[in-house]
């Protein structure tokens, strides 16, 4: 086994490139909305039914009322739920559209060590969604947008219509807002949004309502708009926030199709479902808000689209200096207006009649952590989003994660607890490392006996490899020193937990804005001992000092110095050779989260302690085993066997043949 670490760092090493960015290819889909141009903003519009907007112009009353867009707006930040409580916001709402401009969540704030009076600031509240001013207008979460065909329906474009607005109440506290608005053409439609009490749910009924009997059973296609302008809630290089995503239940198990933000990118496209969408909306590393339509609404749900949102707002703050050169505007260039990304929902729902009441859609609207608890408990369904984050190895990590919340139900603090993790996963291995261990030290005993042999052999036919070749394999099997299988198992065995423990780490709410002792107040976040800002070759700028990672490095180092030098020339080449992977992990993961470090400079530790007192108080066994009469390498010695005769009949058939062409010619 210690003769494969070296290996196992540069295997982990090159997964690691692979797997920490997590970047899903893009996939062209059927569905029933397409990405359609309108200006500089991409839009989805599902395709119309023949001959429907005549049919609905055919019926509109003889008077219709214009609605009044020149109206004074109403615009206001309300507080919502209970302080204290779960489900706490601040939330502005604007009468343009009927919708939610910008949320904001109690309880969490975007900075740690922050002071009780700067917890009671708004401004330090972790922000969910804001407003975003775009080519064709303002826009926000919780909007509606009418398509083509049903325009003659719908009349003025509701995004830009003044809604009637009603501040909800209860027992004192504010609870939500009501939008109504009458197109003025038979049709009436409200929006509701309610919290619910200690929970980070809330509540949307959209309701349409009809005045005309001819539209009776017509489907108006309108747009949903779920959530809109989620910031980033982390600064990771490696993982890209936020993204718009939509789960959909398929043979029994649920999907999730998710898009990553892409400044610059100017795209669209429908994800793969049409029906049975369990929810969508955006997320962020360690924030999400997600509508859920519930079973009736699930049907009238038509289809899912992703779409690129282009910021004025951005491009206005960033302009293009014409003093400077191409490349030092490169990062002002207005093409990086397109700085978010959105899901948006088509609704279908069927009109009733002018007596039938209103066709009526709810959702449930989480608006809150990433916490795999918490998810599971509004709705199992939103845990899907957290497997995806997990990634291949969703299945290790979420018992990982099982097993680091044990302990910290015990322990109360998390970087005890992944220390305490990390030595449970130790333990648990050392059986299958002891056994590895203990294989390859008689291995290694066993060639350090053979080697004089094999180099005997080297030297008698060094002008015949091919006897050379065979003459080992015979000296290998009758000594029985082949490698063993085993010796690789506990590499194979690591690599999983490996992968799944750093991506729990890496993702794992829990760990946000969580200290351990001293100067690190973060689990999920770098240490920072202190502030450089230096400017290095090579290495930029390096704006902290981080302890862990250098210190890890120290470790991994120590590692491989105590560990047996290995007795075969090549061997003892590649572990001096790859003593510089550390070093070159150490830059890799300078700037990683310092829960991951702690758990790397806890295995290291054990690593050290293992080589260093457990094996002088344990010895391991290297003494030589009789050889096996059978096994899998010796049935492959001799198939060598057998292949080197048949080689060598061949080869006296083929001189025997070319003797006997030359004495034909004599």
């Amino acid at each position: 086994m210690e003769k494969r670490l070296p290996l196992f760092f540069l295997l982990s090493f090159l997964a690691l490139v692979v797997f920490s960015r997590d970047v899903p290819e893009k996939e062209s889909s059927t569905g029933n909305s397409t990405g359609n141009q309108t200006g500089n903003q991409t839009v989805h519009t599902p395709g119309a039914l023949p001959g429907e907007a005549s049919a609905v112009e055919s019926v509109l009353p003889a008077t219709q009322a214009r609605p009044d867009t020149e109206a004074e707006p109403w615009r206001e930040t309300l507080s919502l739920g209970t302080s204290g409580e779960p489900g706490y916001y601040l939330a502005t709402f604007d009468s343009r559209g009927g919708v939610l401009s910008e949320l904001r969540l109690g309880r969490f704030y975007n900075k740690n060590g922050l002071d009780p009076q700067q917890k009671e600031d708004p401004e330090n509240w972790v922000q969910l969604l804001s407003e975003v001013n775009t080519p064709s207008g303002m826009q926000s979460s919780l909007g509606l947008q009418s398509t083509s065909p049903s325009e003659p329906m719908v009349g003025f474009p509701l995004d830009q219509v003044h809604w009637q607005h009603e501040v909800l109440e209860e027992f004192g506290v504010t609870v939500g807002v009501q939008f109504s608005h009458d197109t003025g053409r038979g049709l009436s439609l409200t929006k509701t949004l309610r919290v619910q009490p200690n929970s980070y749910d809330l509540t949307l009924d959209i309701e349409l309502r009809n005045s005309i009997p001819e539209w009776a059973g017509r489907q108006p296609r309108l747009i949903f708009t779920p959530a809109l302008g989620m910031p980033a809630s982390a600064d990771d290089a490696y993982y890209l926030e936020p993204s718009a995503g939509v789960s959909w239940e398929q043979d029994g198990e649920l999907e999730v199709e998710r898009q990553e933000l892409t400044i610059g990118e100017q795209e669209g496209e429908s994800f793969p479902p049409t029906r049975g969408i369990r929810w969508a909306g955006m997320d962020s590393k360690y924030f999400a808000v997600l509508a859920r339509p519930d079973a009736a609404t699930r049907g009238l749900v038509s289809g899912a689209g992703w779409r690129s949102v282009y910021d004025l707002g951005w491009v206005a703050e960033h302009p293009i200096d014409p003093q400077k050169s191409l490349e030092e505007n490169k990062e002002n260039d207005p093409v990086n207006g397109w700085r978010h990304v959105t899901c948006d929902l088509d609704l279908l729902p069927s009109l009733p009649g002018p007596d039938g009441g209103g066709a009526k859609m709810t959702f449930k609207i989480y608006a809150g952590p990433k916490s795999s608890a918490l998810l599971e408990e509004h709705d199992p369904s939103l845990l899907s989003l957290v497997d995806g984050d997990l990634g291949f190895f969703s299945g290790i990590a979420a018992t990982l994660l099982a097993i680091l919340a044990f302990f910290h139900g015990i322990l109360g603090n998390w970087g005890w607890s992944i220390i305490c993790l990390t030595l449970t996963v130790r333990l648990a291995l050392f059986p299958f490392n002891r056994r590895s261990q203990t294989a390859m030290a008689r291995h290694a005993k066993k060639m350090k006996r053979v080697q004089p042999m094999l180099n005997e052999l080297k030297e008698k036919y060094k002008k015949d490899p091919q006897k050379q070749r065979s003459e080992q394999a015979r000296i290998m099997q009758e000594e029985g020193a082949f490698p063993p299988l085993g010796g690789c198992l506990p590499i194979f065995v690591q690599i999983p937990i490996f992968f799944g423990l750093f991506k729990a780490l890496r993702v794992s709410f829990d760990l946000r804005q969580a200290p351990f002792i001293g100067w690190v107040k973060d689990l999920s976040e770098p240490d920072r001992l202190m502030r450089l800002d230096w400017d290095l070759p090579l290495l930029g700028t390096v704006e902290y000092l981080n302890v862990l990672p250098p210190l890890m490095v120290f470790l991994w180092i120590l590692q491989q110095k105590v560990m047996p030098k290995p007795t075969d020339e090549q061997a003892l080449k590649m572990q001096k050779m790859m003593m510089w992977m550390p070093i070159v992990f150490g830059f890799f993961l300078y700037n990683y989260s310092s829960g991951l470090s702690l758990y790397m400079i806890t295995t290291s530790l054990f690593g050290v302690l293992e080589q260093t007192v457990i094996k002088k108080i344990w010895p391991i066994d290297d003494s030589e085993q009789p050889k096996k009469k059978s096994g899998f390498m010796a049935r492959m010695a001799e198939m060598q066997k057998q292949a080197q005769k048949m080689q060598e009949m061949q080869k006296a058939e083929k001189q025997r043949a070319q003797q006997k062409g030359k004495r034909k010619k004599r």
